[in-house]
């Protein structure tokens, strides 16, 4: 029983990493009052230029360098549109989704001839576990062995730099001027405009901050996660990550164990496939793959409490002459 709650947690803490990365990228964004819907097609983009670059240059690092520029560049088109051409927000982002979709599954045929997917990576052009001291070692002692060797050690770098981005994210956000004039601009932009401060700079370095993350987030998946590309290989966790963000009530810890709700529920779905239950029987596997998704739609229909929004959120702002 140990064994397979440890087992549990472990591919939760896998699952959830890049629905981590994408909800703290829409925080940023929404809570700087722009609508970021974007999340998927920045995250699929990032995915097939980290899987491309690794493949090309059999190196990780320059791969992710890669996704973050791609999803950085989506971010500014998305800015363009919304905050300096004042666009419909919504709009933009589902653009964005259907361009990243379109793009990468052409990029991916005209480039490696796979069916729009990129070939293996090897393990030199991916982020491979890291083992912690005395790992092995400590294995066999009873609990606290299995929560060093297995819970805590083995992961690769970007699950441990998801969650230590999480204090991060929340000393920015609530401990440094910088994330109190982001704030101000989601509730309040004319007020931060009258300070003298440039709502439109604020904006667009929240987007910056989102274009990261979701670099990180689309590198995980294909180059730490998985070893290659795949069509559409986000599967709606952007859209998950936004449920997550709106469960959370857009602050950081709250919205961490969201998203860490969704990977267990997603890590529990996983190993009950094929499982028989009492009375019940085996549990079909299209049911158990759309928990996760069914779960979206109960947050986002509003069960676990109302999620009041930065109240600036969506709307253009337009300055006063």
């Amino acid at each position: 029983m140990i064994e397979t709650i440890l087992l549990t947690l472990d591919a939760t803490l896998r699952v959830s990493t890049p629905l981590i990365f994408a909800a703290f990228a829409g925080m940023f964004s929404e809570r700087s009052g722009v609508i970021d819907i974007s999340l998927e097609g920045k995250m699929l983009a990032a995915a097939f230029a980290a899987a491309a670059v690794a493949y090309t240059t059999e190196s990780a690092w320059l791969g992710l360098g890669a996704a973050i520029l791609v999803s950085i560049s989506l971010a500014m088109l998305h800015g363009v549109a919304c905050i300096t051409f004042r666009g419909n927000q919504v709009v933009s982002g589902v653009a964005i989704n259907i361009l990243a979709a379109g793009l990468t599954m052409s990029l991916g045929l005209s480039w490696f001839k796979q069916g729009g997917q990129t070939p293996l990576l090897p393990d030199e052009a991916r982020f491979t576990s890291i083992e912690f001291p005395f790992a092995e070692a400590l294995r066999d002692v009873p609990v606290i062995g299995g929560l060093y060797s297995e819970l805590l050690s083995g992961h690769n770098i970007l699950v441990y730099m998801a969650f230590l981005m999480v204090p991060l994210a929340w000393w920015i956000l609530f401990r440094t001027r910088y994330g109190l004039r982001l704030r101000a601009v989601g509730e309040n932009p004319k007020a931060v405009d009258t300070a003298g401060i440039s709502v439109i700079r604020l904006r667009y370095s929240a987007l910056v901050f989102a274009g990261v993350l979701c670099g990180l987030a689309g590198t995980y998946i294909s180059a730490a996660h998985n070893a290659q590309f795949v069509r559409d290989m986000t599967a709606g966790q952007g859209f998950i990550a936004l449920a997550a963000l709106i469960f959370g009530k857009w602050r950081p810890f709250p919205v961490l164990g969201a998203c860490l709700l969704f990977g267990l529920l997603d890590a529990v779905a996983v190993r009950l496939q094929g499982t028989e239950l009492p009375g019940i029987g085996v549990i079909p596997v299209q049911f158990i793959e759309a928990m996760p998704y069914i779960l979206t739609v109960v947050l986002l229909a509003g069960f676990f409490g109302k999620a009041v929004a930065p109240k600036a959120i969506g709307v253009p702002y337009v300055k006063e002459r």
